[in-house]
């Protein structure tokens, strides 16, 4: 049976609108099972990894919860780290786009706590703040809790092994009992038990248990690329090896078809796979690419789901995947009926953590390389060409070309230096031609 959409989990219409923007096609399991008991505003323990969607899982649920007439503090989310309580709340400004007047504030250490104190007067009704800095501003009352009725601990047991355990006590007890609590952890040890019994009311318990899934034979790569200049890594690495057959991956539709055209631009044979398209419309791209008459498939994971074709040389994490199990998915598109094959991952900034779930997730090695150069690149390229001029000499069929070189060499030309102006010729069209598509 397939996983239901987000039509079926009942959210507003500026909910879809946001959903639709942010490019995600269909919710995760986590989000499919958590978000209905959210809604309903049941407590929830969720036992997930990071990489699983749960973020805009309690997100979504959240936003649809906060009362917009209603300027007061309403929700609280508690992140171990700055870095987790700066990046959930970006996702919720995002997922709350056309909700009109929420206020998002996150709070923690190493900002200018005035400015936090400014921002909180103005009004605000959701903060995604760290345990320490929580506790400052309430011992300096800066901080008002009496209107809270949501409470969510994200990450819990990085929280409880950095020592916040009694900081999120007294800021839980802080929070009106009628209430709604929340709880993420990858893992559950007796002290998140604990936790949850003195806390929470009746909790629905959804446990995430990511499956044991490696793939032996792929050589995995990645690379750390700005976000501008992917498209450029994707052409030289795909000229570097003289890929004849890949597997792009996107994360939203709209990359898709963004990448898709940038390739075209530079030459490529490419078309694109997302959940817009109809089922005929995927048919004939899916019917194009196992006949080779597309070099590039580029692909979300929704609508790569089934992709079988053996003879897929590379796969690219164009956008890095939003969920460890979609690596794996990804990556074993190559290296079919053991064939060898290879996985190219690029990072952009903050994103390189992500690399170190994955490599533990998989128990396999996934290896930095340095971005090629335009100068690697041209030598493989020449290497390629001589290897083609064998194939060409050895095939025969030189008669009306050899008439042409031997009117050239009764001109005082040497066969060598015939030879030599030609291969100058294919070389210098061919940078002429790659630079014409890098200034486009």
């Amino acid at each position: 049976m397939e996983n239901p959409g987000f039509k079926d989990l009942h959210l507003s219409k500026e909910m879809h609108m946001a959903i639709a923007d942010m490019g995600f096609e269909e919710p995760t399991t986590i989000q499919n099972r958590s978000i209905p008991y959210m809604l309903e505003g049941k407590d929830v323990i969720g036992q997930a990894q990071t990489g699983t969607g749960k973020t805009a899982a309690f997100g979504i649920a959240t936003l649809e919860r906060i009362d917009l007439k209603n300027k007061g503090l309403q929700a609280v989310t508690l992140c171990p780290t700055r870095e987790l309580a700066i990046q959930v709340s970006e996702e919720l400004k995002n997922l709350s786009k056309y909700k009109k007047g929420i206020k998002i504030l996150p709070i923690y250490g190493g900002q200018p706590i005035g400015r936090q104190i400014k921002a909180l007067k103005e009004g605000v009704q959701i903060i995604i703040g760290t345990p320490g800095r929580v506790m400052d501003h309430l011992d300096r009352r800066t901080l008002k809790m009496d209107g809270v009725k949501i409470i969510i601990l994200d990450e819990a047991d990085e929280m409880l092994d950095m020592g916040f355990r009694d900081d999120i006590e007294i800021i839980v007890r802080k929070i009106p009992e009628q209430r709604q609590t929340i709880l993420f952890s990858a893992t559950m040890p007796k002290a998140i038990l604990n936790l949850t019994k003195k806390y929470q009311s009746n909790p629905q318990l959804i446990k995430l248990v990511h499956k044991e899934m490696t793939v032996p034979n792929v050589e995995q790569f990645y690379f750390e690329v700005k976000q501008q200049a992917k498209t450029e890594v994707l052409s030289r690495l795909i000229d570097l090896y003289n890929l004849k057959l890949s597997l792009v991956f996107c994360n939203t539709k709209r990359r898709v078809d963004e990448l898709v055209e940038k390739l075209k631009t530079r030459g490529y044979l490419t078309d694109g796979l997302h959940g817009d398209m109809q089922q005929k419309q995927r048919d004939r791209v899916m019917s194009e690419f196992r006949r080779m008459e597309i070099e590039i498939l580029v692909a979300t994971d929704v609508a790569a789901r089934g992709i079988d074709v053996g003879d897929t040389d590379a796969v690219f994490n164009y956008d890095i995947p939003t969920d460890d199990e979609y690596y794996v998915h990804r990556i074993g598109r190559t290296a079919r009926a053991g064939k060898a094959g290879h996985a190219f991952t690029f990072v952009t900034g903050k994103e390189a953590y992500r690399i170190r779930q994955i490599q533990r997730f998989t128990k396999t090695k996934i290896i930095a390389q340095k971005v090629p150069s335009i100068s690697d690149v041209e030598e493989i390229r020449t290497n390629l060409l001589l290897e083609k001029v064998k194939e060409t000499v050895d095939a025969g069929y030189l008669g009306k070309c050899r008439n042409l070189v031997e009117k050239l060499i009764q001109e005082d030309y040497t066969s060598l230096e015939v030879a030599a102006a030609l291969l100058k010729i294919v070389i210098d069209e061919g940078g002429k031609e790659e630079a014409m598509q890098i200034k486009k």
